[in-house]
């Protein structure tokens, strides 16, 4: 079962905060990659206002399901690129849980979320997807974790970090903390990076800078990854960035 966070042949494009430095822009550019900026979800809180998880879930490589708070602009964006997009049911809203309907979790053949919450057309396309779901408390399942892997994540949260031990998915726990996220002590490690092809992953921010970043580097090197690092300055959660 392919998973939409890892795309098997390299990524055409890449949807990111639009808020990035231009000099991260740029890099993106310079790896073949066309960039699509994400708008601003007003109605959520400002510091994630613009990232990519909150807002879009990849059902599968050609299938995004997006809030309807902003699908005409992704309608208008990726206009012609082949990419089958499906107006969300549930508008976000600031106070949570209203703001997390779509940042689900997909590892393996499992999908993660507080399903309480979840948008109901995100739902039934995932069940068509075949995908065993197992309920959490954890409402940002997907940026609380970095997914390495088609069995392998980073995660700094214990619950998720239990539960994905239990079910065989090769896990590694980091310390909270050391990963900026404008507005809140700290932001998550799935909301810093993307993977671009099976073996090429992507950090808003360096690896090395983070208390555990020697580990972090142990760990994707056991999956022979390809690291880059957009910046040189400390991680930045900038909400996960997807590749289509």
């Amino acid at each position: 079962m392919n998973n939409p966070f890892i795309p098997l042949k390299k990524a055409k494009l890449v949807i990111v905060d639009g808020r990035i430095d231009k000099d991260s822009f740029e890099k993106l550019e310079e790896m073949g990659l066309k960039v699509i900026p994400t708008t601003c979800c007003k109605e959520i809180h400002p510091s994630v206002a613009f990232h990519p998880d909150m807002v879009i879930h990849p059902v599968n490589p050609e299938t995004l399901v997006i809030a309807p708070n902003v699908f005409e602009y992704y309608e208008k964006v990726l206009y012609g690129m082949g990419i089958k997009l499906i107006k969300g049911e549930k508008w976000l809203n600031i106070k949570y849980p209203n703001d997390i309907a779509y940042n689900v979790l997909r590892i393996s053949k499992y999908a993660l979320h507080n399903f309480k919450y979840i948008d109901k057309k995100l739902l039934f396309y995932l069940k068509k997807e075949k995908l065993e779901f197992i309920n959490i408390n954890q409402g940002y399942s997907k940026c609380s974790t970095a997914i390495i892997d088609e069995k392998a994540i980073i995660t700094s949260d214990y619950p998720i970090y239990k539960k994905m031990s239990e079910l065989g998915i090769d896990s590694l726990l980091i310390r909270q903390g050391a990963i900026e996220l404008l507005g809140f002590n700290y932001g998550f490690i799935g909301g810093c990076c993307g993977n671009i092809s099976k073996n090429e992953i992507i950090f808003y921010g360096n690896v090395f800078r983070h208390p555990d970043g020697e580990k972090i580097m142990k760990f994707l090197n056991k999956y022979n990854k390809n690291v880059y690092f957009l910046t040189e300055k400390n991680l930045v959660d900038i909400g996960t960035i997807i590749s289509l």
